[in-house]
């Protein structure tokens, strides 16, 4: 099986401590999923910013409009400059996203760094090859857009 890497770099007009309290904020991930994917965060959620150890499930469409049960778990964080979350439960077979926010040019520099792979052998090589890759830039593009209209 093979392992994939995907990378998105976004500058962001704001300082770091408004960056990082956008994005410590588990609620605010429904905001920057395209609509088409039907996200819903099944945990109930209080208002404290992220935590090493914490989960969180949802419900996602990503491909086809079929209902995917998916569960991540904050494993690592750096508060103001990184945190990692890793699907316990889901699509694929390894998924570990790392954000990362740097303070640059008077604003924040995000980096999304994305490492995953398939189940299912050859059959899930052809899927990324034809579907997930491609799906994985539009959700990122997305979230791009979004993010500029928020911080701008």
């Amino acid at each position: 099986m093979s392992t994939y890497h995907y990378k998105s770099v976004q500058w962001l007009p704001v300082g770091i401590n408004e960056a990082w309290k956008f994005f410590s904020s588990a609620r605010n991930l429904a905001t920057i999923t395209p609509p088409d994917m039907n996200f819903v965060i099944k945990t109930e959620l209080d208002d404290r910013e992220i935590y090493e150890g914490m989960t969180i499930e949802y419900a996602v469409s990503p491909l086809f409009k079929i209902p995917v049960y998916w569960k991540t778990e904050i494993a690592q964080v750096n508060r103001l400059y990184l945190f990692m979350d890793r699907q316990l439960k889901g699509p694929f077979a390894l998924w570990e996203h790392t954000h990362t926010f740097k303070e640059e040019r008077d604003g924040t520099l995000m980096v999304d760094s994305v490492k995953y792979r398939l189940p299912l052998g050859p059959l899930g090589t052809l899927a990324h090859r034809l579907l997930v890759r491609k799906r994985l830039e539009y959700i990122f593009d997305y979230r791009r857009k979004v993010l500029e209209n928020i911080f701008n």
